[in-house]
């Protein structure tokens, strides 16, 4: 028994279940003067088709749901003729039945059953588009261009979530309102414009709830930690890394909870607690050797693996006064880090300079620093790493303050100022 695809597909187009079929259907019934009685059961038929002709009523109420004739929806008639004493399809029948269903229903249930004017279709878009910002933000890093396009995506999903469709698909826009929004508050950290970050993060954490959606909820609480940290409030990062870790896909999925771990790890680093800081990062990589190779994942935690976590074992390393396993991770991350990841890469090579530098090798510290400006080349440099070529910067002039090399060095940051 072939099914009806034809139904089917349009089902997904709307992001509408058996249930919310059923219940659809019900209503454009009641509205009607007449007794729902679908089920998801008889939905169910109609899918396998098992009743590949509806009762007379349940076919107009489904043209009117989906706005479409029961043909196209790939209901056939039977090849013989019902007994007498079926229904008559009157044309006048079915225009006052439309009629009637469509003004109650309008009257008492704006949204549903109403023919839904979003669908499947304009979350994948949105989705696409989000995607598209993740791979900018890879290669070039946080920048006013890149919130604003990521602000307009949260404000169009936002927009499209008004237009009728049903609570399922409202559900998966406000889950891509949230993601917008994370993105253009990560942009804002990036670019370390911390009082804006903090305003986006907390829409987006409001959209994550509204979505019920964890794990846009453990981004950004995640986002939250790495602002803490960027402004100092060691304290604070290592509440927001324990949130990330206590979120249902952190709970359930190990690579949310390496991630987490690994952050909570700089946090506790941050704070001078050594013991601390190796045991999440402990976590954080024995989580990461349960995470099956070509899990499926969101595109905005494409950066983690363990190349990354290489990387913040770097940042770890340094911070508890080990800049001799500080450099070697960031060696080892460096040699992993795969090359779209231009912002990460210079990153990377910014700390490897701080670490080569607070062993004294000031002359390979220079000659690493000043390979930043050449992986950035062509972009502006966002402000997390303008910090910290900053910091490499201060330390320079205080540990070889009279050093040839340290001053050439200075010449060449001042003069790359202008794009920094």
């Amino acid at each position: 028994m072939n099914g009806n695809e034809a139904l089917n597909s349009a089902m997904r187009e709307r992001g509408l279940t058996q249930v919310e079929l059923a219940d659809a259907v019900n209503v454009r019934l009641d509205a009607s003067g007449n007794v729902g009685t679908v089920s998801d059961r008889t939905v169910r038929n109609w899918l396998t088709g098992k009743s590949r002709w509806p009762h007379f009523r349940q076919r107009l109420a489904l043209e009117a749901v989906f706005g479409c004739t029961a043909r196209a929806l790939g209901f056939s008639p039977p090849g013989r003729r019902r007994p007498s004493s079926s229904e008559p399809e009157s044309p006048v029948d079915r225009r006052n039945f439309l009629t009637a269903a469509t003004a109650t229903a309008a009257a008492v249930t704006p949204f549903v059953g109403a023919p839904p004017r979003v669908g499947t279709s304009d979350v994948i878009r949105l989705r696409s588009g989000l995607d598209a910002l993740v791979v900018l933000d890879h290669s070039r890093g946080g920048h006013d261009g890149l919130e604003r396009a990521a602000l307009a995506g949260a404000a169009e999903a936002l927009e499209k979530q008004k237009l009728g469709a049903t609570q399922r698909i409202r559900q998966r826009l406000f889950s891509v309102a949230a993601d917008y929004t994370a993105t253009a508050a990560w942009s804002a950290i990036d670019a370390r414009r911390m009082d804006r970050a903090s305003q986006l993060l907390g829409r987006a954490l409001y959209l994550a709830g509204m979505a019920k959606d964890p794990v846009a909820e453990m981004r950004v609480w995640n986002s939250y930690a790495m602002l803490a940290h960027h402004r100092g409030e060691y304290a604070e990062a290592v509440d927001a890394a324990y949130a990330a870790q206590g979120t249902a896909v952190a709970r359930r999925q190990p690579l949310y909870s390496s991630l987490a771990h690994a952050r909570t790890a700089v946090g506790h680093s941050n704070l001078g607690d050594a013991q601390a800081a190796i045991r999440s990062l402990g976590y954080a990589q024995e989580a990461l050797g349960k995470v099956e190779m070509g899990e499926p994942a969101p595109s905005w935690i494409a950066f983690y693996g363990p190349a990354e976590l290489l990387a913040m074992t770097a940042i770890v390393r340094h911070r508890i006064g080990d800049p001799a396993e500080s450099e070697a991770a960031s060696h080892s991350a460096l040699s992993t880090i795969p090359k779209e990841f231009k912002r990460n890469r210079a990153l990377a090579t910014a700390r490897l300079a701080l670490a080569q530098l607070h062993q004294r090798d000031v002359d390979q510290a220079c000659a690493t620093a000043s390979a930043v400006f050449n992986q950035m080349s062509g972009h502006p440099i966002p402000g997390r790493m303008r910090s910290l070529l900053g910091d490499y910067y201060r330390d320079l002039i205080s540990l070889a303050p009279g050093a040839t090399i340290a001053r050439e060095w200075g010449d060449r940051y001042r003069s790359e100022w202008s794009r920094l």
